[in-house]
């Protein structure tokens, strides 16, 4: 029998739970071979001591390597993303959220979407220097950065490297406008940088915020910041003169819809000024990674959730298309955006990510190149 749309409003809270495939601190249960490896492996228990049977209790270590890049500016040019140019400051991302539409990415490197994506990650070391000579190239185009597309400038190991701090150092030197976009706490850190940057119409963050259960929270995003501590930082934010919106992203049926009032009434009262929202996307390798997770915490409605998904993309799991991959279409979505609407116009919240951010302050920065000639 299929659910009728109207029912996700009335979903229980939700509390998961570990499962016994589970491993401590991490989003994926296995690490699947990349869609371009010729070959692929497959773990079998043999009974014997140090098996495969234990390999669900052992948490693998994270690695962090340097890496080379000629350029640190990304660009895109989709229709349905609200910005031009992006900074990874890292690969991979040890917040570990299952749901991770990035996964995909390490499979370019001969490594796992799965654990690999979480646990071996690289930096790029010179990036703030890469990015003065970036910034400085005849002809370049100021236009807000993003930082936090593909893999969160806040994660765990940003504490200890500082990568995001040394690019963020360059943009407020040179009046370069920056949006970013975190489930981390550690942006309170930059306080000192974006709040005058802020002040100059340059700087603007929105907060991942996905749940305010701190059970599903540990299960779905295990290393992220806690639902309360991204309610504090969204205050901090805030109370800092910095524009703070918050990002439902992804909106999972049947696992976390059911919040969507209670996240913007929160998010809104802890002083957030905007709410967006991006429906769970499922590019290759995450949806068996995504299924392998829901059968293992939520297997009462694990057919529910995939049910809901091919609804609102068509009878496909994943829709890859401009203008349909953040959204879906359909009754579903319908009642999805009626939603979110009405729960942000109560709550006195703006609907969208985009933020007008100056580009007329911008000043090149002074370069070694620059210097020799004079």
């Amino acid at each position: 029998m299929r659910s009728s749309p109207s029912s996700a409003a009335a979903e229980p809270e939700v509390s998961g739970e570990d499962g016994a495939g589970a491993i401590k601190g991490r989003g994926a249960l296995s690490n699947p071979e990349g869609r371009f490896e010729s070959l692929a492996s497959e773990r079998s228990d043999d009974g014997w001591p140090g098996g495969d049977g234990d390999f669900a209790a052992a948490e693998p270590e994270s690695s962090v390597l340097p890496e080379a890049s000629r350029s640190v500016i990304s660009r895109n040019n989709s229709p349905d993303v609200p910005f031009e140019q992006s900074i990874n400051p890292y690969r991979g991302c040890e917040h570990g959220c299952v749901y991770c539409y990035a996964r995909p990415t390490h499979a370019w490197l001969g490594l796992s979407p799965g654990l690999d994506f979480e646990t071996r990650l690289f930096y790029k070391p010179d990036g703030a220097e890469q990015l003065k000579v970036e910034l400085d190239r005849p002809g370049y185009r100021c236009r807000t950065i993003v930082l936090g597309a593909n893999t969160d400038p806040y994660q765990p190991v940003e504490r200890r490297l500082g990568i995001t701090r040394g690019l963020l150092e360059v943009l407020a030197a040179c009046g370069h406008p920056v949006s970013i976009v975190t489930k981390g706490s550690l942006v309170e850190r930059d306080l000192d940088l974006l709040a005058p940057m802020a002040a100059e119409g340059l700087a603007s963050v929105m907060v991942s915020v996905t749940t305010l259960d701190d059970g599903l929270k540990r299960i779905m995003e295990p290393r992220t910041a806690a639902p309360a501590r991204r309610l504090a930082t969204l205050r901090r934010l805030a109370q800092a003169g910095i524009p703070a919106g918050v990002l439902l992203a992804p909106v999972i049926p049947a696992v976390n819809e059911h919040e969507i009032e209670a996240i913007l009434g929160a998010c809104a009262e802890a002083g957030a000024t905007t709410a967006a929202w991006i429906l769970l996307r499922l590019p290759h390798e995450v949806r068996p990674l995504f299924e392998e997770w829901l059968a293992e915490h939520f297997p009462d409605r694990a057919g529910r959730v995939m049910s809901l998904l091919r609804q609102a993309r068509g009878g496909r799991e994943n829709d890859p298309r401009f203008g349909h991959r953040m959204r879906g279409s359909g009754a579903w979505i319908d009642t999805l955006e009626s939603r979110f609407a009405l729960a942000a116009r109560r709550a006195g919240l703006g609907v969208g990510e985009r933020r007008e951010l100056k580009t007329t302050l911008f000043r090149p920065p002074r370069t070694s190149r620059q210097m020799d000639l004079l």
